[in-house]
């Protein structure tokens, strides 16, 4: 009777035992597999804000007037601009050759972005530029809300088209609007705001 006694509690406790480790490896397996949707969701986060980009564009004075976000999309690279204390009305806007915004002319920014080799303007028969982009146009109390798509280019790095080639890019937004014809920036006026890409 002992005996049997003694090999039922045995039993027991060897079944406990396994039962406990087997809980243990399934909390343990749970746990790697939260750490891993953990991971992945953070790589995905870090994906998602690398392609949404911030830039700053300030006036000749270096305040800050404006904020531009560029989202990459299927047919190019949105930007929404939003702004205030400006001049009321349209202005050209364009995304320069360098990524270099010295005041009080922001001419160090260069030339329109174009890696194609072509005229400026949309309504010119060998336009235009990757770097044209449509007029804005600032509201009478110099606020600023607009959405323009730049269909020619990416933030895709080592593309010849990206925004982030070797010197980088800029906002620019001119004193005047652009007429998408006249050579070589549309006749729009002085640079009034700029904004390095990066």
């Amino acid at each position: 009777m002992k005996r049997l006694l003694s090999f039922t509690i045995l039993t027991l406790v060897i079944t406990l035992s396994a039962c406990g480790q087997e809980d243990a490896q399934e909390i343990s397996q749970s746990e790697g597999e939260r750490k891993i949707s953990s991971s992945e969701e953070s790589q995905e986060v870090n994906a998602i804000s690398e392609s949404d980009v911030l830039v700053e564009l300030k006036d000749t004075d270096g305040q800050v007037v404006a904020t531009a976000s560029l989202i990459e999309t299927e047919t190019g690279v949105n930007i929404a601009v939003k702004g205030e204390k400006l001049p009321p009305g349209l202005h050209g806007f364009h995304i320069h050759e360098k990524g270099i915004c010295e005041p009080p002319d922001f001419e160090s920014a260069g030339g329109h972005f174009n890696p194609t080799d072509k005229k400026h303007g949309f309504d010119h028969p060998e336009g235009r530029h990757a770097g044209d982009l449509e007029n804005i146009e600032v509201a009478e109390d110099g606020t600023l809300y607009t959405e323009v798509m730049a269909d020619m280019v990416t933030l895709e790095k080592g593309k010849e088209n990206s925004l982030f080639k070797e010197g980088g890019t800029a906002l620019v937004i001119h004193s005047d609007a652009d007429d998408y014809l006249s050579q070589p920036s549309g006749d729009a006026g002085s640079r009034i705001a700029c904004g390095v890409i990066k």
